[in-house]
């Protein structure tokens, strides 16, 4: 079984929308494998976020997903990365299709609801940091 990483972001889980989330990926026939509710200090948000660090927007990313509590998954599934994505939708709300977790419930790009995995080495490094 391959398996990736998703977290409900703040937003998605102050609307109360983590269940429903949850029960989106099992019904496409991922298991759940992990999964825990917690508030991110900033170390882990910035190592969570390290890529984008040169980014004019690092600080607000950090900011944001710091803001809340998130749910953070290790999901189990063929093709885990790909599925997921493909479930997740375009990281822009207006350009993800209905039936898309970002499609159905994101409101803008800073607010999109979910992250999830974007390859399967990504994928390990961040079960590592959320899961160790």
């Amino acid at each position: 079984m391959d398996r990736t990483f998703v977290m409900v972001k703040p937003d998605g889980v102050a609307r109360g929308l983590t269940g429903h989330i949850v029960s989106r990926f099992e019904e496409k026939g991922f298991k759940l494998a992990a999964a825990k509710l917690m508030q991110l200090d900033r170390m882990v948000a910035e190592e969570h976020y390290d890529h984008l660090r040169s980014k004019v927007f690092f600080d607000e990313l950090v900011d944001f997903i710091t803001s809340g509590p998130v749910f953070a998954m290790v999901l189990e599934g063929k093709d885990a990365v790909k599925n997921a994505r493909s479930l997740i939708g375009a990281t822009n709300p207006s350009d993800a299709l209905p039936g898309t977790i970002r499609g159905d419930y994101a409101i803008d790009v800073a607010s999109n609801i979910i992250h999830g995995s974007d390859s399967e080495d990504n994928a390990e490094r961040e079960i590592n940091l959320y899961f160790h």
